[in-house]
């Protein structure tokens, strides 16, 4: 019997079924019924009798979706229905026992939620071995003299494997913020029915334990209304996937002809359809351009969220495809960027001969003003016009003659043509954190602790 006394317009069941992409919480919904079976017995909802014939049929339902084999029909409507229709095929009417004491609404916030836990650990474990790629490709160019860019303009030299450590604490950072989804995805909404709880003494605690949750939801109506924990999820792999472009867009301009700092790998490039000459860093521009794809996601979710009264609503379906895509899509991304990095070919004669213009001293320039006392602004002030004299000229800092730099500021000496000295620039910042050789190596180790999880 139905409460309906016509059937549902194709259009519609079209529009309502999510079995096209939720089948993939199959896994989490086998788990949580097989402790929920387990609870109702242990509760003498059902009988022992009844529970081993869920899991006996749980069982087989679960080999069945493994090996490919489920037999899904064009009439279920989402994965917690055809669990349940199939139980019911292998096992008779106490398949229908199953549901008792849950509904749907309370089943899917909790599949969701182990689906989001499960996948946080993995991109956990993805960008800790991306971090281990970036510390290894930063110690094996320690002292490899570039650029450093402002408003993609050279502005102060620095050594390449204190460019690339920038990424590993991105990195790190991206790690701490998936630990935090782990923590939005401890307490167990399983229990609360549909919204207001269930008319059974149940045991959500023993549910929760054999689930791996710390605690259950202690708010049926938060419990089914919840998806924090995809929105923490979104969020976190929106600022990593940013980091990923931000890297991707650095390959791009370094591989360039103008730039020649590097080359990626044949595996990791593609070729022109009329250009036979081209070797396009097609990997990197992805990187570039998955991140907005992403982002995207994670405003949908917040666009579907906001407004949505209490408690369940269908809108809530709308979690699921753009959490699947972000997963799949940052993966792939994170899996790209480690091996775009291994096989990645640094040029040391390009990168130093960028590092060697000395307009990008002038800072250093104006330090060593700031040390015979004239102050800052005032040096910088100086500098300007040193620099805006040697342009004019066509001639570089060091060019210009002791008696010229003397029209500028009578404190300048021969110091002035030391600190243009290449190895000064990069070594005069000691400052903690600075590019000088012995504070990346300070660097170094502290990346490499934390990645070992050892006190840094």
């Amino acid at each position: 019997m139905s409460r309906f006394s016509q059937p549902q317009d194709s259009v519609f069941s079209a529009l309502n079924a999510s079995i096209g992409f939720d089948w993939r919480l199959g896994p989490y919904d086998i788990e949580q019924s097989r402790a929920h079976a387990k609870m109702l017995a242990a509760t003498g909802i059902i009988s022992d009798g009844d529970r081993d014939a869920l899991l006996g049929g749980l069982d087989r339902v679960a080999a069945e979706l493994d090996a490919g084999e489920f037999p899904f029909r064009d009439d279920d409507e989402d994965i917690h229905m055809a669990v349940e229709r199939r139980l019911t095929e292998i096992v008779g009417a106490v398949g229908g026992k199953l549901h008792t004491a849950r509904s749907r609404n309370d089943q899917v916030a909790t599949d969701v939620a182990m689906f989001t836990r499960a996948h946080a650990l993995a991109t956990i474990q993805s960008l800790q071995d991306l971090q281990s790629t970036v510390l290894g490709v930063a110690e094996a160019h320690l002292d490899w003299a570039m650029p450093g860019y402002t408003h993609l303009q050279r502005a102060q030299p620095v050594y390449l494997s204190h460019h690339l450590l920038a990424y590993f604490w991105m990195f790190r950072r991206d790690e701490r913020r998936f630990e935090s989804v782990l923590g939005s995805t401890t307490e167990l909404p399983l229990g609360a029915g549909a919204l207001a709880g269930v008319n059974f003494a149940t045991d959500r605690g023993l549910v929760a334990r054999e689930l791996g949750f710390a605690s259950v939801v202690p708010n049926s109506i938060d419990a089914v209304s919840n998806r924090d924990f995809v929105l923490d999820f979104l969020a976190a792999a929106a600022t990593c996937a940013t980091h990923l472009s931000r890297l991707g867009a650095e390959i791009v301009l370094w591989s360039s002809e103008e730039f020649g700092f590097c080359e990626v790998s044949d595996a990791w490039a593609s070729g022109s359809s009329i250009m036979p000459q081209k070797k396009n860093p097609d990997a990197a521009e992805l990187l570039r351009a998955k991140a907005p794809r992403v982002v995207s996601r994670l405003a949908a979710l917040h666009g579907v969220m906001h407004g949505l009264p209490l408690t369940y609503n269908k809108d809530l379906q709308e979690d699921k495809e753009g959490l699947f895509d972000v997963v799949d899509t940052l993966d792939l991304c994170l899996a790209a960027a480690r091996g775009m990095l291994s096989g990645i070919t640094f040029r040391r004669d390009r990168l130093a001969d960028a590092a060697s213009d000395q307009m990008i001293a002038a800072t250093d320039v104006a330090d060593l003003l700031v040390r015979r006392g004239v102050p800052f602004r005032q040096s910088h002030g100086i500098v300007a016009g040193i620099v805006r004299e040697a342009v004019a000229s066509g001639r570089s800092l060091a060019e210009l003659s002791r008696e010229e730099l003397a029209r500028h500021s009578p404190v300048l000496d021969d110091e002035y043509y030391s600190v243009l000295s290449q190895r000064s620039w990069l070594e005069s910042k000691v400052s903690e954190g600075g590019t000088a050789l012995d504070r990346v190596r300070e660097q170094l180790a502290h990346a490499r602790a934390e990645l070992d999880g050892q006190p840094a």
